[in-house]
């Protein structure tokens, strides 16, 4: 990942595979039923996963105060994913088209962002040697008592940080991640039940349950709609 920013605002959509954007403030992961958006001067990385289709499209300076001041993710209505094809597939063939359909879609992301796929990062060294922990073995099982004591902290102290500094339980966190980890598995072809071991969950019906409430969408569906989205 090469890490940039740009003078306009810019929505990046994989309306086929998965994307995932990391920025100071933490990493989302969007599958095709969400839409990164990144403000103007906003350091940012991209990678992407699985059989893409990516679409792109910048949005001028002066529009950008239309939308949150910060890097978020939209859920993506049948209206806003036609008109992000119709703005990167069609050549403009009437003078202003192009800025009425893309008024139409800032007017439909308005509404407030996605959090649920939001995973944040800390700045405190005892929660990033937890989370770098976390984030090179998503399986990891141990207890927040028991990184604790790897990293030189208490369990109450860790427990604080967590929702301190990036608002939200260890438990939740953890799950985020691995619904992370679980959509870049399914996004390659794997199975519900060979992603559900390799990112933590001791059973399918674990994962399944994890994985609906944080997306929407069970992993079986998900898988589904891949298929049809492939372009």
């Amino acid at each position: 990942m090469v890490e940039h920013s740009h003078q306009e605002g810019q929505l990046v959509y994989a309306a086929a595979g998965a994307l995932a954007i990391t920025t100071e403030r933490g990493t989302w992961v969007a599958p095709a039923n969400r839409l990164t958006w990144t403000p103007p001067g906003f350091k940012h990385a991209h990678r992407f996963y699985g059989e893409t289709d990516v679409r792109i499209l910048a949005v001028p300076a002066e529009l950008c105060g239309e939308l949150v001041a910060y890097p978020s993710v939209f859920a993506v209505s049948a209206l806003v994913r036609e008109v992000l094809l119709a703005l990167t597939d069609r050549t403009e063939t009437r003078p202003g088209a192009y800025d009425r359909l893309r008024a139409v879609m800032i007017d439909e992301l308005v509404e407030a962002p996605q959090p649920s796929l939001h995973l944040p990062e800390p700045h405190d060294d005892r929660l990033r040697a937890v989370t770098d922990r976390l984030h090179a073995d998503p399986s990891y099982k141990g207890t927040l008592a028991e990184l604790g004591r790897a990293v030189g902290a208490s369990e109450r102290t860790l427990s604080r940080l967590f929702h301190a500094e990036l608002g939200m339980s260890f438990h939740r966190w953890r799950t985020i991640l691995r619904v992370h980890h679980g959509l870049i598995h399914l996004t390659n072809g794997r199975s519900v039940t060979e992603t559900a071991g390799a990112c933590g969950w001791s059973n399918p019906t674990s994962f399944i349950e994890g994985f609906t409430e944080v997306v929407g969408q069970t992993p079986g569906r998900y898988q589904a709609d891949l298929r049809n989205d492939r372009p």
